[in-house]
């Protein structure tokens, strides 16, 4: 993996220049230098790209990412380690959540980092062709951090200028603008990116063609969405993993699957964990966090204890009963890949009736099961009655069926909260989930179909054919829903997708019943953070958004 980007060199805040110097760059030093000098030359300017992608860690593998895109869904419910219940549950959700001042500051920080460098890059001593590259990557991420503001926040601030000094105004912009960028600067990026890159994690074409299918998806231009997806998918070599379980190897993280990912170092020092030197700006966590999240807690039952196999349960997040109901496990390879429901003993000392090691110490199921059927096992069981309520989401939220994509037993220790493990931002088989959603919008169902079979292909457990198979009448949003979070559950998408097909609502009321006791439909985009309310002098014109306080 390159140096690129692991580089915190410049970050720009609103008012002030950070400088940090990474340990892998030693050759280039800009302590001293002012802004204008720094970024008018080619290694200078080449700190600023660097520092312009290494914002999106702060979204993808992160707590905080994590509690806006995956929960507050159908698909996810409070652990008791939940610290964010009013973004899973909405209760009581308003502008004090300090995970929406943070993810504000930095978005529009990577905005403004954008903007600076795309008007500056005329004069940074390149060559053409580099000038155009790295213009097309600061358009590729500029719509993607925007698409990330307008959908979380709304007609919010919107700018394309950089920002010098303290700025104590602000606008409110249509959605619709922010689209219009969006594609403009996503066309020009799809249009003079590379194919491909030996940097690891840069932006390329097929990943800017990948990602404008999914804003055209968005906005419901279909056609469009249709056929850049389509093209993604033949003409650039990615390739599906033979097995789903594949992907989630910490062997095969840089496989043919993935078109752009969050690229975190093996060497946690090069991530981007806080460190008043190295990186101010950086995250009291670091690295990617997404093995903490889901994992219930193990360690306090008989026959366990915390190791690095099994993981540091911080027991956040736990799956809705919806979730776990939509695999047929005995024919879709993907349940038994994306959860862990058997652990197995590491600590024969407090194991129950002679317990040896390596044997069942605990199962988690989503099936009722009757006392008679566990009697006499040395094994703890916690059914779908000791996990869950009926209809009232939530038991035992401490012992549950835990997602383990994100597992890593490469961490150092068992304590470890850093993994290296690199967050997937867009992969092939939600290509293939765009390209049916597109078709089935555009009322080309027997399309859509071959995209589903295709994809779930890799899935299908051997003599369950059958189970897998659809048809043209399977073809419907629902149906890509469900399929969607069979195919992606975890991968921080889920809160968008359902805002996109207008089924927020409706799924969370149907499947959540944790969320449904609060949610209201203003809850379609968040709270803008109190302290930038506060700051702003033309407060009449930039007001919080409606029903929070």
């Amino acid at each position: 993996m390159k140096r690129y980007i692991n580089l915190f060199i410049i970050i720009l805040l609103g008012a002030g220049l950070l400088a940090a110097c990474n340990k892998q760059l030693e050759e280039y030093n800009p302590s001293g230098l002012t802004v204008d000098q720094v970024f008018s030359t080619p290694e200078g300017f080449e700190t600023l790209v660097n520092a312009a992608y290494s914002y999106n860690r702060w979204w993808y593998g992160k707590e905080e990412g994590y509690s806006i895109s995956e929960m507050g869904t159908d698909l996810w419910t409070s652990g008791t380690g939940d610290k964010y219940p009013d973004l899973t549950q909405y209760i009581n959700l308003q502008a004090s959540n300090s995970v929406m001042g943070g993810l504000w500051r930095q978005l529009y920080s990577a905005i403004n980092l954008c903007n600076t460098g795309i008007a500056r890059v005329g004069n940074a001593g390149f060559t053409e062709e580099r000038k155009v590259i790295r213009e097309a990557e600061l358009r590729f991420l500029r719509a993607f951090y925007y698409w990330h503001v307008v959908e979380t926040w709304g007609g919010v601030h919107f700018t394309l200028t950089e920002t010098n000094g303290v700025q104590t105004t602000a606008n409110r912009t249509p959605v619709d603008t922010f689209y219009a960028q969006i594609f403009r600067d996503l066309e020009m990026a799809a249009a003079n990116l590379p194919r491909t890159t030996s940097d690891y994690g840069r932006a390329t074409k097929p990943a800017a063609m990948a990602f404008l299918a999914r804003m055209y998806l968005t906005r419901g231009q279909n056609d469009r969405a249709a056929a850049l997806a389509d093209s993604v998918i033949n003409n650039y070599g990615f390739a599906l993993q033979a097995k789903y379980a594949d992907l989630w190897r910490m062997d095969n993280l840089q496989n043919k699957e993935i078109v752009w990912a969050v690229n975190y170092m093996k060497n946690l020092v090069f991530n981007d964990r806080l460190d008043a030197t190295l990186y101010p700006n950086g995250h009291s966590r670091g690295a990617n966090n997404g093995h903490l999240m889901f994992t219930m807690k193990y360690d306090d039952l008989p026959g366990m204890q915390r190791d690095v196999t099994n993981g540091r349960p911080f027991n956040r997040y736990m799956p809705t009963l919806y979730l776990l109901e939509l695999f047929n496990e005995k024919a879709d390879a993907r349940f038994d890949a994306s959860f862990k429901t058997v652990w197995y003993c590491n600590n024969p000392a407090t194991g129950r009736r002679g317990m040896k090691l390596g044997d069942s110490a605990v199962v988690c199921t989503k099936y009722v099961v009757a006392p008679a059927d566990t009697a006499g096992k040395p094994y703890r069981v916690y059914d779908r009655n000791t996990s869950y309520l009926p209809g009232e989401g939530g038991s035992d939220r401490t012992h549950y069926i835990s997602l383990k994509k994100f597992e890593d037993a490469t961490r150092g220790g068992k304590d470890e909260e850093q993994s290296a493990r690199d967050a997937y931002i867009i992969r092939l088989g939600e290509v293939y989930l765009i390209a049916a959603e597109a078709q089935i919008n555009l009322g080309n169902k027997a399309k859509a179909a071959e995209y589903i079979t295709r994809l779930r292909e890799r899935s299908i457990i051997p003599g369950h054919e059958a189970e897998m198979r659809v048809t043209d009448a399977d073809m419907t949003i629902d149906f890509i829903l469900a399929e969607r979070a069979r195919e992606l559950a975890g991968e921080q998408l889920r809160w968008f997708d359902l805002k996109r097909t207008g089924k927020l609502s409706s799924q969370i009321s149907a499947h959540n019943p944790d969320a449904a006791k609060n949610f209201q439909s203003f809850h379609s985009v968040r709270p803008i953070p109190q302290d930038q309310i506060d700051a702003v002098t033309n407060k009449s014109e930039f007001t919080q958004n409606p029903n929070y306080q």
